[in-house]
């Protein structure tokens, strides 16, 4: 494949560079082309090459240049984190029809044949029969059931072609994620530095920062809020900070703006991706806006009935268990609502998501920043709840800070005064649910079917 070995020959080129940094250690471009040339001699000899195959690890340098060394091998693979429950990897491995399971780690590679494995796919069957690599990324199902999208990895990594500019990250999706894999290849095939995380806290991303002097943060909505208000970044210099990238979730307002203020000199990009996309480039109208535009990748979009539709090189091909979401002439169907305001574009929210309130819409994310404003509320998640009058009402799941132990009725009343002059009456929360759980997933997204939750009032009475 061309653009794996443009790719690996970089890696050459970038020689004594630091590409990773992991527990405290440096790895070099130099050690990471000689992984991935140790790793594919591993495959070649236990003969997996043309396979599906899934790599069952943590975020380290082993896993990356596994991940290079088995695209090498023309391998169609399945990047699973290996900190997932065994059922939902079983669950992964049915779906992607994997033949053999890895691992990598400082020990080299462990292998597993899943015995009776038969790929009978036609989306892995045609990537297998034109020797093309290929990655299975699978949806966060933060909403459902997680869809399996497969990707031509050449048309991935066709977006490198052009080198640019280098720079210390952190990788703060993991590599299953199409972000974290994004991060991965576009830090790597730049000649960047990946400082990984022992853990995604506000303390160990800001101690990270700090220490190594990160240039660029990709994360989510969802973090950028939980690291406000950890005041973890207060603690630390991160003076070296010189780009948020956000995605993954709509951003609510009360959140860029409260990010702005405390990191003014910091530019806040917002991202576009999706499994079934890969990452586009965007450039966000300024730091202070929700409103972007797609930069080049071949993309273009357009809005039909209020849904964005993309068409772009890097998309899949198709999923392996859900319905085929293009268009016939070959647009995705993104499930975003989405308007275009002075040549920009802005996301509404995801359509599967949003309230209709007897004929009204709303979307969740609005609720949701005006309410991350009140004090006391640490969390919050925005949702539909059946009314017999107005056929859906708005729930608003609430998990406050520790120090907050406000009554249900004292909290309702609460937030009725706060909202009624910012929202109008049909989106104010007509039941208010309190969680002491997490309304935070894996991926440091928001869960939009929360599942622990206490009491069942009503606002109006």
């Amino acid at each position: 494949m061309q653009e794996y070995s443009m790719l690996t020959e970089r890696f050459r080129r970038f020689g004594d560079r630091t590409a990773l940094v992991w527990r405290d250690r440096a790895y070099s471009y130099a050690w990471l082309g000689a992984q991935i040339g140790t790793m594919r001699e591993r495959l070649q000899a236990e003969g997996i090459e043309r396979a599906v195959v899934s790599l069952e690890t943590e975020y380290s340098p082993y896993a990356a240049a596994a991940v290079f060394a088995l695209l090498g091998q023309s391998c169609v693979v399945l990047p699973i984190d290996g900190s997932l429950v065994a059922a939902k990897i079983e669950e992964y491995l049915d779906i992607g029809e994997a033949q053999v399971r890895i691992g990598a780690d400082e020990a080299g590679l462990s292998i597993r044949r899943r015995e009776g494995a038969e790929v009978r796919h036609p989306l892995l069957l045609g990537l297998l029969l034109q020797r093309v690599p290929g990655l299975v990324l699978f949806s966060s199902g933060s909403t459902g059931r997680s869809k399996a999208a497969v990707h031509r990895a050449d048309r991935l990594l066709a977006k490198f072609r052009a080198e640019g500019r280098a720079a210390k990250t952190i990788p703060f999706m993991m590599f299953d994620h199409i972000g974290g894999m994004n991060t991965m290849l576009t830090t790597l095939a730049n000649g960047g530095c990946l400082h990984v995380l022992k853990d995604r806290s506000p303390e160990e991303v800001c101690r990270t920062i700090e220490r190594y002097g990160i240039e660029a943060l990709p994360v989510s909505p969802t973090f950028m809020n939980l690291l406000l208000l950890s005041g973890a970044h207060r603690m630390h210099d991160l003076s070296s900070l010189k780009v948020v990238s956000y995605g993954s979730e709509v951003m609510p307002v009360h959140t860029l703006a409260a990010w702005n203020a405390a990191f003014p000199d910091v530019r806040a990009v917002q991202a576009y991706g999706m499994s079934e996309l890969g990452v586009l480039k965007t450039k966000s109208k300024s730091s202070d806006s929700l409103l972007f535009s797609l930069q080049g990748d071949g993309a273009s979009y357009r809005i039909v009935d209020g849904l964005l539709e993309i068409k772009a090189e890097s998309a899949m091909i198709g999923y392996l268990n859900a319905p085929d979401p293009f268009t016939e002439d070959g647009w995705l169907r993104t499930g975003d609502e989405a308007v275009v305001e002075d040549g920009y574009i802005r996301i509404l929210g995801r359509r599967s998501e949003i309230i209709n309130v007897g004929g009204e819409k709303v979307y969740p994310a609005e609720v949701e920043s005006v309410l991350q404003e009140l004090a006391g509320i640490e969390e919050v998640v925005v949702s539909a709840e059946t009314s017999g009058i107005t056929g859906q009402m708005v729930m608003a799941t609430v998990k406050l800070r520790e120090d907050m132990e406000p009554s249900l009725g004292e909290l309702r009343r609460r937030i009725w005064t706060f909202c009624r002059d910012k929202l109008p009456a049909h989106k104010i929360p007509q039941k208010i649910v309190i969680t002491r759980e997490s309304l935070t997933s894996n991926r440091l997204k928001k869960i939009r079917k929360p599942q622990a939750q206490e009491g069942n009032p009503n606002l109006n009475g």
